[in-house]
């Protein structure tokens, strides 16, 4: 038999270079800065340096999400699945030396590992995280947390970021397990169909690290350690509560770990200047729904002006702009009057109430309008300002009561 040539035909090189060519114009995409709050919060906690755990359905999004990331900050990205993997890959492999009882038995690294130190700096994705049996995820407890693997330390330029699919969604899926789940950030990740859409079209949200305002840091450290601290010192029920059911305890819930993980995240969120929704992401991903909830309402109430100095100088007072913290505000301004009522204070509020009527919206005052003047002692005249006040109140009264009976009617 004559030796021939065994390489392809010219012409079927020919129509797998153009394959290729077609191929590397569909791959070829670019960003645009758009508003992502759900790639904000997971930018945010990567440069906090926090384990992040990204919860959706099959073919959502994750992966990409990682690699667009991972391009986006100008790092490398090493891809680990983790239920394709022994416990050993993370653990280490036993290497037996000359002589185990001077020397001992060290526990070699797996390259990828070995990969990451020598580049110094990277992301390291754990996928398919869901699905790694209970033994995997027991020796991917100390990669998570001290991000140790066999005998290697990781460099503090790498970070790491997981995906999972929830157990009914998960190829035979395994409830994450709580030592594991209280390392991570946990955030939900859903799809913007608009995003969808430009992406597929060719241009996907750019990622960027959050900018840290230098001037910031100090005051923003602070803060997070008054709001936390302050809310545990109220509830110390919050410090440590373990949930009841195996599903939530895979997911976010309070403990000392995660709780000073959440006094980081309020930093970094502070000293970024982040939007309200992207720290509830973050606090709800940490601590759990409840305790983040509250430990938000807390925030909120740090940023309440004070009820002495509004009273100081109603004319000139700074009401927040949010409904519900104006509301707050007006109720604590009639509480320091109800502690120390004197004339003075009394007509204060009222002016303050007359303010706030002039700069929101009127149906906020009925309740501290209605209990501002039942504190009247019989030898205070009315001052000018309740007439102003009497027919808002009157009008919002009898909205709800229509509202009411609509809603009967409705029943």
């Amino acid at each position: 038999m004559s030796s021939s040539s065994s390489s392809a035909p010219p012409s079927t090189v020919a129509r797998l270079d153009v394959a290729r060519d077609l191929l590397a114009l569909l791959g070829a995409t670019t960003t645009e800065p758009r508003p992502d709050l759900q790639l904000e919060a997971l930018t945010l906690a990567v440069a906090a340096d926090l384990p992040v755990l990204l919860w959706g359905e099959p073919g959502i999004g994750k992966t990409a999400a990682l690699h667009q990331l991972a391009a986006s900050l100008e790092l490398p990205l090493t891809s680990v699945i983790a239920s394709v993997h022994e416990p050993s890959d993370f653990s280490g492999l036993p290497v037996v030396g000359d002589d185990p009882a001077v020397q001992g038995v060290p526990m070699a690294p797996p390259d990828w590992a070995v990969r990451l130190v020598r580049e110094g700096r990277g992301l390291l994705f754990l996928d398919e995280l869901s699905t790694a049996p209970p033994a995997v995820q027991a020796a991917l407890l100390r990669l998570v947390l001290e991000r140790r693997v066999g005998a290697l330390r990781l460099p503090p330029g790498i970070r790491i970021v997981a995906a999972a699919n929830p157990r009914a969604s998960a190829a035979d899926g395994w409830e994450l397990s709580p030592p594991l789940a209280n390392r991570f950030v946990h955030l939900p990740w859903v799809h913007d169909h608009e995003v969808v859409v430009r992406g597929l079209g060719g241009v996907w949200p750019r990622a960027t690290l959050p900018r840290l305002d230098p001037e910031r840091l100090s005051d923003a450290v602070g803060f997070a350690r008054r709001a936390v601290c302050g809310l545990l010192a109220a509830r110390p029920a919050l410090v440590h509560r373990l949930p009841g059911t195996e599903t939530r305890r895979g997911g976010a819930w309070p403990s000392p770990r995660s709780w000073d993980m959440t006094v980081r995240l309020i930093a970094f969120a502070t000293a970024a200047g982040s939007s309200r929704e992207v720290l509830s992401l973050l606090v709800r991903g940490t601590v759990g729904d409840g305790p983040g909830l509250e430990l938000l309402a807390a925030v909120d109430r740090m940023d309440l002006p004070d009820p002495e100095t509004l009273l100081a100088d109603p004319a000139g007072a700074d009401l927040p702009e949010r409904g519900d913290l104006r509301q707050a505000a007006l109720d604590a301004v009639v509480q320091a009057v109800r502690n120390r009522p004197t004339r003075e204070r009394w007509d204060a509020a009222w002016a303050l109430l007359l303010r706030a009527l002039e700069t929101g919206a009127p149906d906020l005052l009925v309740v501290p309008a209605s209990t501002l003047a039942s504190l009247r002692e019989q030898d205070w005249d009315v001052p000018p300002e309740i007439d102003r006040l009497a027919g808002v109140v009157t009008l919002s009264r009898r909205a709800d009561e229509v509202r009411a009976r609509t809603g009967a009617a409705g029943r």
